[in-house]
């Protein structure tokens, strides 16, 4: 399936994306998960820019549109017993319609709870985290590496999640 990942963009924007190049960092890191699958905890990450509307302010979508090179590093806390009514999307690059439809398109929440209820996985963590996954053109990922990144994979493992599914937008 072929992905247009600037689809949503302005023509001139998603022209001058299209004709730059970017450097690729690899390899890409890959941890083996070292017991079954039935006794791990998930923790759930997504890039499309989640948030909980009434809880915690939407991704800085103002601040991108004035400025297209900058993307809102930070992210949001999703509680896996939210309602999907509760869940706001607040990112410029993708269609929102999905997500905003059945959020397990973009974070499988109620698709977790199943497998827990099935026994295929141990269990869920409580909290959930959204990034919005654009970060510029080319790409800042200071934020992500530095701040933010180690803050969620902090909370994960206090959490104590075993494994982590990262679904992007």
């Amino acid at each position: 399936m072929d992905v247009d990942s600037f689809r949503y963009l302005p023509p001139l924007i998603k022209r001058y994306y299209q004709l730059s190049s970017v450097r690729k960092d690899l390899p890409i890191p890959f941890t083996r998960v070292r017991k079954p699958l039935g006794e791990c905890r998930f923790g759930l990450v997504t890039s499309g820019g989640l948030y909980r509307k009434g809880h915690e302010a939407p991704f800085d979508e103002e601040r991108e549109a004035r400025e297209p090179a900058w993307g809102d590093p930070s992210f949001r806390t999703l509680p896996v017993d939210m309602a999907p009514g509760e869940v706001g999307v607040s990112h410029l690059h993708i269609n929102r319609r999905g997500a905003l439809a059945d959020m397990n398109v973009l974070l499988p929440i109620q698709r977790f709870q199943e497998l827990v209820a099935e026994r295929r996985v141990g269990a869920l963590a409580p909290h959930a985290y959204s990034f919005m996954g654009y970060q510029g053109f080319p790409a800042d990922l200071r934020g992500w590496r530095d701040v933010y990144g180690p803050a969620v994979r902090d909370r994960l493992l206090a959490d104590g999640a075993d494994c982590v599914l990262l679904t992007t937008a």
